[in-house]
This record gives structure tokens, C-alpha cells and sequence, in this order.
């Protein structure tokens, strides 16, 4: 079943006006972290939740925030990651559409569990109404004293910032957007130092998708053995699930963590329509190989009538557009795959090629600053283990083994 956390008022007219949310014991969370907890307890309630990183890395959060020196001899800045720009991927702007004020106050604790007193919510720059409800949420919340200074009489001042994106790909990955936000070029900057040492303006930096940000109330306000009751033993809570592709009903769903694909494709999504089988599935976005890694958990159905090649010539036409050309293996590597697929799909491939695509995927794996240089390769490695054949067949017939009435041209 889905279980809805996040989601629980998703649907509710209005949840976005202030007053609807604190009638849905909104900012309550925010008064018992100023008034009742300090900066270290937040941290703790955090890391006994389990609470992972929703972007795609899932890196425990607690432990993430634990990581910002404890001195004050710099500023600390807390920054909410709303880019969402991994293809598939479409839960982050729901949140924000329809439940702008759970990030809102999950920045708050969040800035004051690591000592910060200004905050970004970094909203994908195609985002227009997204980017401005969120604006008004964090208006209407300085009108309401939960932000800005001392707040609710507690001595803690905080300012928060929508900033929209640089409208690339790579700015959601958190160096690139740090450059972003200063004004440079999204590129991704070498590590160490990690943005909790040296992040935005060299200063003590945390990063946080906003779906991650959005659990944190709800975890300050039921505690975290509540939370840590959802899910599995290594991954706590719910997740938002995008489920696109050839399925009968898409949509954005919340299931618990450890709940079978099969679940969310036939049960809630209606399985494949038009009477089709499933043939692949992209589970987390389309950086992930084919059938695992959660990633964003953006869900993509293909189905038996695809060819995969046509799937891996639309991929890396992306990967290859998207790369900030930074680094040598990416923004040549990406390049020459795609010309070779390319030729693949138009019926020219020649012998080799396959064994040349592994090399060229071989010699861009691990090898860049950031993790496009991953993302482009992985699922074009794991297509050519699972469906070898029809890149064969393109060579070899110089047609489609899916539509093999096709000649090429």
C-alpha cells in the first residue's frame, strides 16, 4: 500500500497558504527544535531516524550535518537542493507546488542543527512556479516571525533565499551548484575539501536534496523510532517514487523503503498498457543501469516494443549535451559514444564497434571530477550486458531486431 508521510496532505486544497499548514501543525516542529533542542540533539534525533539523502547518493543526513566544524570562525550556510534535473525524476516540484512549507521549515531546523543563519532553496531555473511558490512560502513565514530575527523570541536569527538554477544537468550535483550560486560557471570542484569544510564562499556548507529536508519536521515531531519503524534495516522511511515510461498510470507515489517494484508497476501504475510486456526498467533515474540502485527513484517502464539502441542514442545525446567539459575522459568520451551509437542506430555500426564503446565506457568510469562521467556510462554498459543482441543485430543485419521490418537507409 502506499504509505503517505510526506504525501499525507499532498492533495488537501491550499496546503500551500501558511494558515492551512499550521492547522496541519505546521512550524510546530520548528518551535520544539528553538525552544526545546539544541543544535547537537537535532543532529541526534537525525541520525536515529536512519534519514538518507533523497537526491540519489543516499548519504545518511545526521551524519552529513555532523561533518560542520563546530567552531564559529566562519559562516555556515544551509542549502536546500531543488534542481532536480535527472531525466524521470519529477517528485521535488510537487513538493514545492503543493507542500512549499515543509521545506521551508525542514531548511530551518536543518540550518539551525548546523549554526546557520542564511539558507538557499536552489530551484531548477525551468521551475518558474515552483520557484515562486516557494518564494511565497518563505514570505509568508517572516510574516509570521519563523523566520528572520529572533525568532519566536528565542535569539536565533535566520534569513532564507530562493535562487534559481544555472539550467544544467550538472548544476544538481552540490560543487557545481555552490559554483552556481556564486555566480561562476556549474562546474563540479574537486574533493577534499568537502563542502562541510570549504563549501559556498570557502565555508562550512551542507547540501540537502529537499524531499530530505521536507521528512525532517515530521521525524522532530514523532520522533525518530517512528521513523525508523518504516522501511529496512539500512533504509528507513519512505521514499517519493516518480513512475513514468509505458505504464497505464504515472505518477508521483510514496511507498515505504523495501517495497517490490512489482508493487508499485502492476499494483499502483497499472502495468504496461496496450497489452505489451515489460521488457526493462530504469529504476532511479536515467543515470542508473538497468534493474537497480535506487537512485532519485525515478522509475522508467519500457516496454517490449523498444529498441534499446533508439533508448541509449536518446541517453547519451543527453549526457553528451550536459557535460560541462571540465574534464577530458567526460566531454570526449561522451562525444565519441555518441557517435558511435548513433551510427548504430542508423544501420552504419561496423565490427568492433561494441568492443570500442566497452573501451570508451571503461576509460570514463571513475575517472571524472563529478558523476556524469558515471551517469553516462552506466546504463550504456549495462543495456550492452543485457541486450547484446540487438546492438549485434544492428551491425550485423543493419536493421532493428525489435522492428526488424525497418531497413535502414
Amino acid at each position: 500500500m502506499e504509505k503517505k508521510v510526506l504525501f499525507k496532505y499532498i492533495d488537501f486544497p491550499e496546503q500551500a497558504n501558511i494558515n492551512i499548514y499550521l492547522s496541519h501543525g505546521g512550524y510546530q516542529a520548528w518551535e520544539k527544535t528553538l525552544k526545546n533542542m539544541s543544535p547537537a540533539a537535532v543532529i541526534d534525533e537525525i541520525k536515529k531516524s536512519g534519514l538518507r539523502g533523497r537526491g540519489g547518493a543516499g548519504f545518511p543526513t545526521g551524519l552529513k550535518w555532523s561533518f560542520v566544524p563546530k567552531d564559529n570562525s566562519k559562516p555556515r550556510y544551509l542549502i536546500g537542493n531543488a534542481d532536480e534535473s535527472e531525466p524521470g525524476t519529477c517528485k521535488d516540484r510537487v513538493l514545492m507546488e503543493h507542500d512549499p512549507h515543509a521545506i521551508v521549515e525542514g531548511m530551518a531546523i536543518a540550518a539551525f542543527a548546523i549554526g546557520s543563519h542564511q539558507a538557499f532553496c536552489y530551484v531548477r531555473g525551468e521551475f518558474v512556479r515552483p520557484a515562486h511558490l516557494m518564494e511565497k512560502a518563505i514570505e509568508e513565514a517572516y510574516a509570521k516571525g519563523f523566520l528572520g530575527n529572533d525568532i519566536l523570541g528565542t535569539g536565533y536569527n535566520l534569513n532564507m533565499t530562493v535562487h534559481t538554477g544555472g539550467g544544467a544537468y550538472i548544476c544538481g550535483e552540490e560543487t557545481a551548484l555552490l559554483n552556481s550560486l556564486e555566480g561562476k560557471r556549474g562546474m563540479s570542484r574537486l574533493r577534499p575539501p568537502f563542502p562541510a569544510i570549504e563549501g559556498l564562499y570557502l565555508c562550512p556548507t551542507v547540501v540537502n536534496n529537499v524531499e530530505t529536508l521536507a521528512a525532517v519536521p515530521l521525524i522532530i515531531n514523532n520522533g525518530a523510532e517512528w521513523y525508523a519503524s518504516m522501511g529496512t534495516d539500512k533504509s528507513k522511511g519512505t521514499k517519493i517514487f516518480s513512475l513514468s515510461g509505458h505504464i497505464k498510470r504515472p505518477g508521483n507515489y510514496e511507498l515505504e523503503l523495501g517495497t517490490p517494484l512489482s508493487y508499485l508497476i502492476n499494483d499502483l501504475g497499472g502495468g504496461v498498457p496496450d497489452g505489451h510486456n515489460m521488457k526493462a526498467i530504469i529504476p532511479g533515474g536515467s543515470s542508473t543501469p538497468f534493474g537497480s540502485m535506487l537512485g532519485s527513484g525515478a522509475v522508467i517502464v519500457i516496454n517490449d516494443q523498444t529498441c534499446m539502441v533508439w533508448v541509449i542514442e536518446r541517453l547519451i545525446h543527453f549526457y553528451r549535451h550536459e557535460s560541462c567539459g571540465e574534464c577530458t575522459p567526460c566531454r570526449e568520451g561522451t562525444a565519441w559514444l555518441e557517435q558511435l551509437i548513433e551510427r548504430l542506430e542508423k544501420g552504419k555500426g561496423r565490427p568492433g564497434d561494441l568492443e570500442k564503446i566497452d573501451s570508451i565506457c571503461d576509460n570514463i568510469l571513475g575517472r571524472t571530477i563529478c558523476p556524469l562521467g558515471d551517469a553516462a556510462v552506466m546504463p550504456i554498459q549495462s543495456a550492452l550486458k543485457l541486450f547484446r543482441e540487438e546492438f549485434q543485430y544492428h551491425i550485423d543485419n543493419k536493421r532493428c531486431l525489435v522492428k526488424s521490418e525497418f531497413v535502414f537507409k
